[in-house]
């Protein structure tokens, strides 16, 4: 046993069985004579409702990971380089994988047993928004081992549907500013950053196009595995309820036999008392014949 099997199994647990769970290990490291390691579990805490849920995603969905840091990278990179429109189209993309993401947390938190509240599903969706803009939160959240759902204060810039980064303001073209725009097109620095700029765009925009396709795979695969699972659950609680209910046509069956049994157990004994009776009358009745029989006959 080490801390971090340890903390992989306390972080996947629901949160009312993360403490009970936690002296547990502490208990057994004692035990094994490992104080460090119990005083180490000790320091680990519990997680509220929504960072269960947003390690939930880590651990039960590990292929959502790569992609959402993939498409941090390129949103933060995107939001240094991109013009207004590209950077609505990302926007709009990072919603819809947010929505999607946290809906998915919430139907693995209610697999679990624990369904989550909206209030909680808003910090998931806050937390995702984090992830996207911040690289340490994007691996604080990777680790699956939240405490606390993640503050997205740090985000993108906003951009509304109709924003659109502001534009330089025009300065006066005087002759030597002519002159001098003349000479930095002739050595060209700003065509080379044009250029490294177009391929930045290109691979962002590969990446987040990547990554939606990614998120549509994995959405349909949620869809279908969730079905499949409620349908499970359906057939297992009619096998239940059948088990039920064959258990109590068994004790009913039993408790039937047993009173059949004693009742005939009552008439064998009610026969063999009777038997005798029959045997004793016609031991008398015999008796009785021969001494009539006796004295019917004639003296010598």
């Amino acid at each position: 046993m080490d801390l971090e099997t340890v903390a992989d199994e306390l972080y996947r647990l629901r949160p009312e069985q993360f403490t009970a769970t936690r002296a547990a290990r502490m208990a057994e490291a004692r035990t094994a004579g490992d104080r460090a390691l119990a005083d180490s579990i000790g320091k680990l805490r519990r997680p509220s409702l929504s960072a269960w849920a947003g390690n939930l995603l880590v651990h039960e969905s590990p292929g959502e990971v790569e992609p959402l840091l993939r498409l941090g990278e390129g949103l933060r990179q995107a939001h240094r380089d991109l013009d207004g429109a590209q950077l609505r189209e990302l926007s709009r993309q990072q919603r819809v994988l947010i929505t999607a993401l946290s809906r998915q947390a919430g139907q693995l938190a209610a697999q679990a047993g624990h369904p989550i509240t909206e209030a909680a599903r808003h910090e998931v969706e806050n937390t995702l928004r984090a992830v996207l803009a911040d690289p340490d939160a994007a691996r604080e959240w990777a680790s699956g081992r939240l405490v606390k759902p993640l503050a997205a204060g740090t985000g993108f810039p906003a951009m509304g549907e109709g924003a659109a980064p502001a534009p330089p303001r025009p300065a006066a073209r005087t002759a030597g500013a002519a002159k001098t725009s003349k000479a930095a097109k002739a050595t060209g620095p700003g065509k080379a950053e044009a250029a490294e700029r177009r391929r930045r765009l290109t691979r962002a925009r590969k990446e987040a196009d990547r990554a939606a396709r990614e998120l549509r795979t994995r959405e349909k695969a949620a869809a279908t595995a969730s079905r499949e699972a409620f349908a499970a659950k359906k057939n297992w609680d009619e096998a239940q309820q059948r088990v039920s209910d064959l258990t109590a046509e068994l004790q009913h069956a039993r408790e039937a036999q047993q009173q059949a049994r004693s009742a005939e157990q009552t008439a064998r004994e009610r026969a063999r008392t009777a038997d005798r009776g029959v045997r004793e009358a016609r031991r008398a009745a015999d008796a009785a014949a021969e001494e009539a029989q006796r004295l019917e006959a004639p003296e010598q």
